[in-house]
């Protein structure tokens, strides 16, 4: 249904501004003018019950009486009388409707009720609706020419695409793109999304001949697997790959709810965001300088092959504030090879610099400029430019300007210019515009657009990556675990039953049993053998260290029976009320192990979210994580691990022996398979996961599970499995 109607929001052949008015300063009378007087292709019908003409168009009473068919409906009525006008567009057999009109699920339930008649009626007659409570949309093709705006500028044609939750904003964009002269392809505000939201822009996105590239502001998400799928197919496009950059409000954390686990504790909604954005392949921004600034090259110039830059200039200082940003953003400067250098040599003073950035020194005019960037440009470890100037007295800047964009055609590779100057400014302007080069008035904008560049080709040249699928969990046994506690209506699961559950989903659990007397403990200790730790067993206590709870390094038996008394003491001080169900004794790990966390954390709208960092009791102080949106392929798995700080000792460090980052790999992805097989989890933490060398693999030491409510979880199939890599210890 969407795929036959989004077209008529953009290329509508008729359009009916419902609600039109003369009335100065009105939204109906800023509709019907900008539809008439930005050169719209198409007929414009006014409709107004009172009027019989508006800016000199014959009106109608309704839709209904207009003689001919209308591909398009804006609705700037009262928001009590859109139920009635959407109703006659659908009559009518209007096939896409915008509503401009306020008063909806922004003002509470009275307005939300509203909104749902607007989204059944819609659904009834197979409307395709933007808004309510939105700015319009606009489509700058020469063959459209449409604004059904009430905004105050058309922006110029170009290939770029913006969609916005808030029409405040999307009028900040239009005005700011005018002043970065970007042009536009098309333009929605889609307010409330009643109906027509993000992903469906999307997926006509993907398919529009006139974008290649696609900006977002974002308040939520209406639909996050699919805003995922859609996305990385359109990054991804093995013809046409476009790249996405977003505006994600509401950052902070502030206002959420206190969470029992390392991972509820550190998982905010921004985390889970840039999560969701890495594995989406969406480049995400701070704000709308960013936006634009990034979209200024992507939209111009083709990404590099390989993040290396090369950065040419003629004031030593700016070549350095330009480096300084290039490595803060990820980017590496290119080694020249020898023939570089000696062409630069031969080209350059000897007071000039010919390696990385390359300075032509304060006296150079154009020629020598000229000759110095097209020798970074033969380059083969140049991945791409960043062309500063700075004024002086030996040449002009629109000689500069007109020198880079002679040599940007035979280049191959992207080329930012960054001319710091006023001097001859629109000249300067129509050079580089013409050659389609991005000028940038200080280094650090062009450094992080070349960034972004750099980022963009990576994410579209990476591959989907594979979710794996093990054959050897046992989902009845981790159904038997949960209905049991269900039965006694638990909010948390007791530790036994926690290292049972990932046991069964092939995690290398410790060997442990539970005890109920200091007897039963000796005895399995002898018979599990020394070393071992026991720990309290109770729904009461979380946090067992934090109690006395726990005592480890036990060698012998005596050693056992004393452990025990003192624990039990220390539990009964702390916490008298406490409900002991028994002490678990487990199996010491081997040392040398390197502490690893694995956590979940489910969030309401994306679903369960994996954490992975450095473990032990400092992980929410130093809190060196990462996080991403299960189900998790191999590629995001691996990311995982690379991101975090502490990655160089997983790696070995000052004659440290590497870990076994393998293990710690499938790890994650036995525990994103455990999680999206089962929504009766809330919270997760594996903590620590003890990671030894280089195939010696790793063991559980400890886990806290925290369940969710039973009327928010279900229960999902077991997938088909696929053999993957044990995570479990090979010799240890």
């Amino acid at each position: 249904m969407k795929a036959e109607t989004l077209p008529l929001l953009f290329e509508p052949r008729s359009l009916a501004v419902v609600g039109a008015s003369s009335r100065e300063g009105s939204i109906g009378r800023a509709l019907v003018s900008n539809a008439l007087l930005n050169g719209y292709t198409g007929i414009v019908y006014p409709v107004n019950r009172k009027a019989k003409s508006v800016l000199g168009v014959r009106a109608y009473a309704s839709v209904i009486d207009i003689p001919d068919d209308v591909d398009l409906a804006v609705l700037v009525v009262p928001a009590v009388a859109v139920p009635e006008a959407l109703a006659e567009c659908g009559q009518k057999g209007v096939r896409s409707v915008v509503v401009i009109s306020a008063g909806f699920k922004e003002l509470g339930p009275q307005g939300e009720a509203l909104e749902g008649s607007l989204k059944e009626k819609a659904r009834r007659w197979g409307i395709s609706l933007v808004g309510p409570n939105c700015l319009g949309v606009i489509n700058t093709s020469p063959r459209f020419r449409l604004n059904a705006t009430f905004g105050r500028l058309m922006p110029k044609h170009g290939n770029v695409a913006f969609v916005t939750q808030s029409g405040a904003v999307g009028v900040a964009a239009l005005e700011y793109a005018e002043t970065k002269r970007i042009g536009l392809s098309k333009f929605a505000s889609i307010g409330n999304k009643a109906d027509v939201n993000e992903n469906d822009l999307l997926a006509y996105l993907k398919e529009d001949d006139e974008t290649d590239v696609i900006l977002l502001y974002l308040e939520d998400l209406a639909d996050p697997p699919t805003f995922m799928r859609i996305a990385r197919d359109i990054v991804s496009d093995p013809v046409h790959p476009k790249p996405i950059l977003a505006i994600k409000s509401g950052r902070t954390s502030e206002g959420a709810r206190a969470a029992s686990s390392h991972t509820g504790a550190l998982a905010g909604s921004d985390e889970v965001f840039n999560a969701f954005f890495t594995q989406s392949r969406i480049l995400r921004v701070e704000s709308l300088h960013d936006l634009f600034d990034h979209a200024l090259s992507l939209a111009n110039q083709p990404p590099p092959k390989k993040g290396k830059v090369a950065i040419l200039t003629n004031a030593g200082g700016i070549g350095i504030m330009a480096t300084d940003t290039c490595v803060r953003n990820g980017l590496e400067l290119a080694r020249f090879a020898p023939e570089t250098e000696d062409a630069l040599r031969g080209i350059l003073p000897p007071t000039a610099s010919v390696t990385n950035p390359v300075d032509v020194i304060g006296d150079a005019d154009e020629e020598r400029y000229g000759k110095a960037l097209a020798s970074l440009c033969r380059d083969d470890d140049v991945g791409g430019v960043i062309a500063v100037w700075t004024p002086t007295f030996m040449t002009s800047s629109p000689r500069i300007a007109r020198t880079i964009a002679g040599i940007s055609g035979d280049c191959g590779k992207p080329i930012l210019a960054c001319l710091q100057t006023v001097d001859g400014e629109e000249d300067v302007r129509r050079e580089l515009e013409e050659a389609r080069i991005p000028r940038y008035r200080f280094p650090e904008d062009a450094a992080r657009a070349m960034a972004a560049l750099a980022l963009f080709g990576e994410k579209s040249r990476r591959p989907q990556g594979e979710v794996a699928r093990f054959e050897d969990v046992r989902t009845g046994q981790v159904q038997s675990i949960l209905n049991t506690a269900r039965a006694r209506n638990a909010s948390a699961l007791l530790e036994p039953e926690g290292h049972e559950i990932l046991n069964a989903f092939g995690l290398p659990v410790l060997s442990n049993r539970m005890t109920t007397s200091e007897h039963e403990a000796r005895d399995v200790a002898s018979a599990m053998g020394f070393p071992v730790a026991i720990k309290v067993v109770s729904p009461d206590i979380l946090h067992k260290t934090d109690v006395g709870g726990v005592r480890v390094g036990i060698r012998n038996e005596n050693a056992l029976a004393t452990a025990w008394r003192d624990m039990m003491e220390d539990v009964r001080a702390r916490v008298p009320e406490a409900d002991v169900r028994g002490i678990l004794v487990q199996k010491m790990a081997p040392s040398g192990g390197t502490e690893v966390i694995l956590g979940m954390k489910r969030d309401p709208q994306f679903g369960p979210l994996l954490m992975f960092g450095l473990g032990g009791v400092l992980v929410e102080a130093l809190k060196d994580v990462t996080f991403r949106v299960a189900p998790i392929n191999n590629f995001s798995a691996e990311a995982m691990i690379r991101e975090v700080k502490a990655y160089r000792i997983l790696r070995g460090f000052r004659g440290m022996p590497a870990r076994d980052t393998d293990a710690i790999r499938a790890c994650l992805q036995r525990l994103s398979q455990l999680v999206t097989t089962f929504e009766a989890f809330d919270e997760i933490d594996v903590n620590p996961l003890l990671v030894y060398e280089e195939g010696r693999g790793a063991v559980v030491v400890d886990g806290r599970f925290l369940l969710r409510h039973p009327r928010k979880t279900r229960n999902a199939a077991p997938s088909a499995a696929r053999p993957v890599a044990s995570c479990r210890p090979s010799a240890t």
